[in-house]
Formats: C-alpha cells, sequence, structure tokens
C-alpha cells in the first residue's frame, strides 16, 4: 500500500505542476521587446540617456506667437529632434515669404541649441520659401537634440473692415517626420477673444485642443502629427486695436499684356519679312550702321534688367517678375542682333536675268542671296559671275578672281 500512495501522490504533483510549466514554455516562446524610447526616458534618466532611434521624429514642438503692437509677428519656435543612428547635420526649417502675390518679411533670424548640438543658421531662397538650415556641415548630431529659432515676420496680418485678420502656418506643413507632440501659444497686447487653431492638412483638419485660456494668451495642443500636417492659427482682433500696415503685393512672374506681346510679335514679323525676302543693294548705303545695332541690342538688354531687378534685389531670383518693359527690351534685342547680323555677312550676290554672264540657259533668274564664302564651285558652274561678288575681304577677291578666271563658267 505505501508504495501505491506514492505513485498517486507523484502522479498528482505532476498535474498540478503542469499548467504551470506549459505557461512558462510560452513566456519563454514569446520575444522580449525593449520599451520605447520615451517610456524608458520617463522611468529613469533624462533626454540625454535615449539613444538614437531607428527613425527620426519631433518629439515635441512648441511654438510662441507673440504680436506686437506695430503688427509685427515675433516667432519663437523650440523643436526637439529625433535623429536616427546614422544622423544628421542639423535641420532646415522652410519659412514662406510669398504666398501668390503676398509678400512677407521675415529678419532679425536666431538660433541656438539646449543641448548643446552645433546652431549656426544659413539663409537662402528657394522658390516662394525662407530656408533656415540650423547645424553644421563638419559635425554630425545623433539621438535627441533641441533647437531654438527665433525671427519676426512683418505684413503677416490682412487688415479688414471690421477685423484685422492673422491666417498662419505654426509648424509648416515640409517636415517629413511625425511630430509627437505640439503646442502653440498666442500671445497679443489686446484681450484675445477670437482666435481658433485647426491641425492636419488643408483637406482634412481638426480642430486643435485648447489647453489654457487667458485674456491675453492662448494655447493650444495637438498630438500624433503625421508627416507634412501642421497646425494653423487663425486671429481676430478688433479693427484698429493694433497698427496694421497695408500688405505688401508683388507682381505676378508673368505680368505680360497685350500691349508687350504685340510689340514683340511686330519685331519678329519684321525681322523674319527682310530675312525672307533676302534682297539688298550692292554698298553698305542700303543698311543701317553696324553700331546702331549694338546700341539697340544693349538698351534692350538694359531694359530687360530695369523690369526685373526691382523684386530681384528685394525678394530673391524667384521673385523675378516679366512684364510689358521686358518684353520691349527682348523685341529691340531681336531688332539689333538681325541688323549685327546682316553686317556680319555683308557678301551681296545681285540678281541677274538669264544669259546676261550666267550660263543658265532659259532656267529663272538667280534669286538674289547672302552667303558668307562665295564657293569657287559656284562661280566655275556659272551660277555666279565675276559681276555677282562685290570687292572685300579676301575670300571674296578669291571667289573674283576665279570668275574672272572662267568667265562663262565651264
Amino acid at each position: 500500500m505505501p508504495d501505491v500512495r506514492g505513485r498517486v501522490r507523484a502522479r498528482t504533483v505532476a498535474l498540478g505542476a503542469l499548467p504551470a510549466i506549459v505557461v512558462l514554455v510560452l513566456l519563454a516562446l514569446v520575444p522580449i521587446t525593449p520599451a520605447p524610447a520615451a517610456a524608458r526616458a520617463e522611468e529613469g534618466g533624462g533626454a540625454g540617456d535615449v539613444g538614437p532611434e531607428e527613425f527620426e521624429s519631433i518629439p515635441a514642438y512648441d511654438v510662441v506667437l507673440a504680436i506686437a503692437a506695430n503688427g509685427d509677428l515675433h516667432v519663437r519656435e523650440t523643436i526637439t529632434y529625433d535623429f536616427a543612428r546614422g544622423g544628421e547635420h542639423g535641420i532646415v526649417r522652410r519659412l514662406p515669404y510669398r504666398r501668390g502675390d503676398r509678400l512677407f518679411e521675415i529678419r532679425d533670424v536666431r538660433t541656438s541649441s539646449s543641448t548643446g548640438a552645433p546652431a549656426r543658421a544659413r539663409t537662402r531662397r528657394l522658390w516662394h520659401d525662407l530656408l533656415i538650415s540650423v547645424g553644421d556641415d563638419d559635425r554630425t548630431v545623433r539621438g535627441r537634440q533641441a533647437y531654438v529659432i527665433e525671427y519676426t515676420v512683418s505684413g503677416a496680418f490682412t487688415p479688414g473692415a471690421v477685423h484685422d485678420e492673422l491666417n498662419w502656418d505654426a509648424l509648416g506643413t515640409s517636415w517629413d517626420v511625425p511630430i509627437r507632440e505640439a503646442a502653440v501659444r498666442v500671445e497679443a497686447p489686446v484681450v484675445l477673444r477670437k482666435v481658433r487653431c485647426r491641425s492636419g492638412t488643408s483637406e482634412s483638419a481638426t480642430g486643435c485642443l485648447r489647453d489654457r485660456d487667458g485674456p491675453y494668451a492662448i494655447d493650444f495642443t495637438q498630438s500624433g502629427l503625421r508627416p507634412h500636417e501642421s497646425m494653423h492659427v487663425t486671429v481676430l482682433l478688433p479693427k484698429d486695436a493694433i497698427s496694421v500696415p497695408p500688405p505688401r503685393r508683388a507682381r505676378p512672374h508673368w505680368a505680360v499684356t497685350w500691349a508687350g506681346s504685340g510689340l514683340l510679335l511686330l519685331a519678329l514679323a519684321g525681322v523674319a519679312g527682310v530675312a525672307r525676302g533676302g534682297r539688298t543693294v550692292p554698298g553698305d548705303r542700303g543698311l543701317v550702321p553696324a553700331g546702331r545695332g549694338r546700341l539697340l541690342v544693349a538698351l534692350g538688354g538694359l531694359l530687360v534688367a530695369a523690369d526685373v531687378s526691382h523684386e530681384v534685389a528685394r525678394h530673391g531670383v524667384w521673385a523675378v517678375s516679366v512684364g510689358d518693359a521686358s518684353m520691349g527690351g527682348v523685341a529691340l534685342t531681336v531688332v539689333g542682333t538681325a541688323i549685327v547680323s546682316l553686317h556680319r555677312f555683308p557678301i551681296r550676290i545681285t540678281q541677274r536675268g538669264p544669259g546676261k554672264g550666267n550660263r543658265v540657259g532659259d532656267e529663272p533668274p538667280v534669286r538674289t542671296d547672302r552667303v558668307r564664302r562665295p564657293s569657287v564651285l559656284l562661280v566655275r558652274s556659272g551660277r555666279i559671275a565675276a559681276d555677282d561678288v562685290t570687292r572685300g575681304t579676301e575670300p571674296r577677291r578669291r571667289a573674283r578672281r576665279t570668275a574672272e578666271r572662267w568667265p562663262g563658267g565651264r
């Protein structure tokens, strides 16, 4: 009997331990994944303890829009950027300085970094955006870095009959990485009554979360923004609450009217008519002096430069605007170039009838054309007689001697 009870007890223990053994086996088969970077940072350590992630992202994006009494907009952006394992040289912030024909002046750009990353600022204009590059081409940064970008915008407000309106893209839609947490604070010297915020894209925009409200400051927050999504803020201030200058507008890139187009077409038609006719009189008296042609080319170039230089000098080469003055300059350049070309090829062949020194039989008269170098073969064949070649440069003298040697052609 003792042996039987021992065997029964052993079987009972084994059956009771079977579920625990199954659980342990399942746990061993499940892969253990490390905690996210944000969770590790919250558990023990600051931002400096978080290593670089596999993909880039913006963990936090804080913006302060401070409205000044003179209508300027002072912006302070604090961007916490998490670089990938490969590292980068810094970040690039794109700011629009032109929307359609509306112009904004962006000035007083300052940058810094609270994490010690290189924060030298370089600005350049590309198409309708101002690109602010923050970093150093000779140094690579990894992990989580914090950058601060400050600048002032003039001409951001649009005056209205009842309200002065501000529409501003607080984050920009040029970021190719997701933004986990974003916050926008609007400050004004007057009481803020009509302020709203929309997040996402223009096609699918949703309202932002209103965090804290005050008489002179309002905060908005948004989380989980995908790449190229932003926060758009609209502020309506009572008329004359602040000083709002009239908006600055640029001419469109193509401002040519029918007058400028007609002038250019008229010049092209005149040159084409002269080239198609191809008849000139011997000697230089029938031509406009080449010096006047060069003068027309110079005047046309100056007219084009004067028309486009104003916008380019103030807003960059991408703000070029072509108008009627430019078309007039192009027309002068076309006419002047045609005149110079006529003098560059000065050899003339006069029209001669059949049998007058040419062995052409009853063929139609030789058409008057302009050639640069008289061909000896043409002279020998009788298509060009000695009297058809004017005296002048050495090629013409050689052709004339050839024509005199075979007066009637061969």
